[in-house]
């Protein structure tokens, strides 16, 4: 990072600075993103940086991401499937698309 100056001398002025680092084995990072999606880092490098009174972390890896599984109820297929005439596989997949009961049935009508 900084050429030419020692790994341990780097610590000691980062000691003296109010910094101090702490790597965490961790073998996945979860973070639950607030539109229900996940971002998960398989085999990830995780510092924990406490600087200031302030806790931080610095996560490198490879990254993918999950969007989050839309529950269907066999109850919410039954009524789309009721107030509309569809198939059940047209209920569910609507369903699944909207993750809005009165939305799939307005759809599907």
């Amino acid at each position: 990072m900084f050429g030419g100056i020692n790994p341990k001398k780097m610590q000691g002025m980062m000691k003296q600075m109010g910094i101090a680092q702490e790597e965490i084995s961790a073998s996945k990072v979860i973070i639950e993103k607030k539109d229900g999606g996940k971002l998960i880092i398989e085999e990830p490098s995780v510092i924990k940086i406490k600087m200031q009174g302030q806790v931080s972390f610095q996560i490198t890896g490879e990254e993918k991401e999950e969007s989050e599984e839309v529950e269907v109820s066999e109850d919410d297929i039954n009524t789309i499937v009721e107030k509309t005439g569809c198939s059940k596989e047209q209920a569910k997949e609507s369903l699944e698309k909207t993750s809005d009961l009165a939305e799939s049935i307005l759809e599907l009508s």
